[in-house]
């Protein structure tokens, strides 16, 4: 029955560290100011209009 406990324990440090993964790209995503994220829209879409 211990196994289980230890199941339970790695079970829930993998959704905690899957939350800090998603809490850290998030910030990274939002640091951009709107021109910033218009400017690399922009810059993608003609990269992709130009490749095909």
């Amino acid at each position: 029955m211990r196994w289980w406990k230890w199941v339970g324990l790695a079970g829930l440090v993998g959704v905690a560290a899957t939350g800090v993964l998603i809490a850290r790209e998030e910030r990274k995503r939002r640091a951009y100011s709107p021109d910033e994220i218009r400017s690399r829209l922009h810059e993608r879409y003609a990269e992709a209009t130009r490749n095909g």
